[in-house]
């Protein structure tokens, strides 16, 4: 397989303005989303152990995975923003890539960062150190963090997530 079909780099909007506001992801930087986050992953976890056979082991790994799969599809999985804003200066990019005007290392994405690691420790700590547990885990953290890195900011594996005007 050649290689600029296996790796592919987004290219870059020239119309993007560092004072301008992106409504599709200006959200993500208040602290409500903050505390949504972590009342997201209580719930995940209330919800997962009332189910009668649950364990705490299980229940901790489905929260992680399911904090894991929620984190990747929403801020990673979706490309483009439902409003017509920049003259489509977002529409090839993630969430992710949205946030901040691409600038790395912001509060909000060192949080996003951060909560699913702690997740991640919170669910290997409860599968009392448990290898294929924790061999669960840690993929499904991996993926999420290595979607956040910034050498992979605008980077597309495989053509998933190339926009319309990517290919051309």
């Amino acid at each position: 397989m050649p290689m600029s079909t296996l790796v592919q780099r987004v290219a870059s909007a020239a119309n993007l303005n560092e004072h301008s506001v992106n409504p599709n992801s200006h959200w993500v930087n208040l602290k409500g989303s903050w505390t949504t986050n972590i009342v997201l992953i209580i719930a995940f976890r209330l919800i997962f152990s009332v189910i009668p056979w649950s364990t705490p082991e299980l229940s901790w790994t489905l929260t992680n995975l399911s904090y894991c799969l929620f984190q990747y599809i929403m801020f990673h999985g979706i490309i483009g923003t439902p409003f017509e804003v920049n003259q489509g200066a977002y529409d090839n990019l993630t969430l992710w890539e949205q946030m901040d005007n691409g600038e790395q290392y912001t509060p909000t994405k060192k949080f996003l960062t951060v909560v699913p690691i702690v997740v991640f420790l919170l669910s290997t700590h409860y599968s009392n150190y448990d290898v294929p547990t924790f061999v669960i885990n840690f993929t499904a953290v991996l993926i999420v963090l290595i979607a956040k890195l910034p050498a992979f900011h605008r980077v597309r594996f495989f053509g998933i997530n190339m926009g319309q005007n990517d290919y051309n």
